[in-house]
């Protein structure tokens, strides 16, 4: 238990190599310990190292397997690696052993919206929302499968109600004023993005988003300045949208 509690402690620190060595002691003097599993897959898929991640949820789960994080947190996993089915799967045994635990339905959600299955994906965030109706995310995520099924007008709404939860949150204005931008209304998208970087004032992103909203409006200096500063912040702009600015624009850069 005190390696494990020390490898804990690592981790919090971002000192991800030290946390796994005491996991392995952990695990060395008692190889059934599945919070020392479950731990070190945190650390492991936290590292980037997936693979091994899910081969310590799958000791976790022949350990214990009524453990329901567990599955989720494996299913997200899997998500990351798209696969999506596997991720569906755990998901579903998720809730099969907590059926009110709004965070499996969100992330099962997300499973079925990147799948491209964006109905059933709603059909989950609506669960959620039910469970939990304060959580900005869950919002977010439906406003985003209803924006990928051209329901701008819905995703809109969704966007409202997580800004509604929390005002501060820049995804959400990100997220609208994209909305906003495939609508046409490119005046509201500037809004939204001009929102998002008082917030977050070094969000690459947010800069190309603006700098592609100016291009469509022709305020073509306008979009230089924001593509310019989405490059100075590490973004790679798509070389056909700067050919397509420089065409428009007359000018280089």
């Amino acid at each position: 238990m005190a390696y494990n509690n020390r490898g804990a402690t690592y981790h919090k620190k971002g000192q991800y190599d030290r946390a796994i060595s005491d996991y392995n002691k952990a695990l060395e003097i008692n190889p059934r310990y599945n919070e020392a599993y479950t731990n070190r897959g945190v650390t492991y898929n936290q590292k980037g190292q997936h693979d091994q991640a899910i081969a310590d949820y799958n000791k976790a789960l022949d350990i214990n397997p009524m453990y329901a994080e567990a599955y989720n947190i494996r299913g997200n996993i899997y998500d990351l690696k798209k696969h999506h089915d596997l991720a569906i799967s755990d998901f579903n045994k998720a809730l099969e052993i907590n059926p009110r635990h709004a965070g499996y339905y969100n992330n099962r959600g997300l499973a079925y919206r990147n799948k491209g299955q964006y109905d059933q994906a709603i059909l989950d965030f609506n669960k959620a929302i039910e469970i939990k109706p304060r959580i900005a995310a869950f919002y977010l995520n439906r406003g985003g499968a209803y924006g990928k099924k051209g329901q701008y007008d819905e995703a809109i709404a969704d966007y409202n109600k997580a800004l509604d939860i929390n005002p501060r949150d820049a995804l959400a204005y990100v997220s609208r004023g994209v909305t906003y931008g495939n609508k046409g209304q490119y005046d509201q998208a500037i809004l939204d993005f001009n929102k998002a970087l008082e917030i977050s004032p070094r969000h690459a992103i947010v800069h190309y988003n603006r700098g592609w909203t100016y291009y469509l409006k022709k305020d073509y200096d306008k979009s230089w300045e924001d593509i310019n500063k989405a490059q100075d912040l590490g973004l790679k702009v798509p070389p056909k949208f700067l050919d397509d600015l420089r065409k428009g624009s007359g000018r280089q850069n």
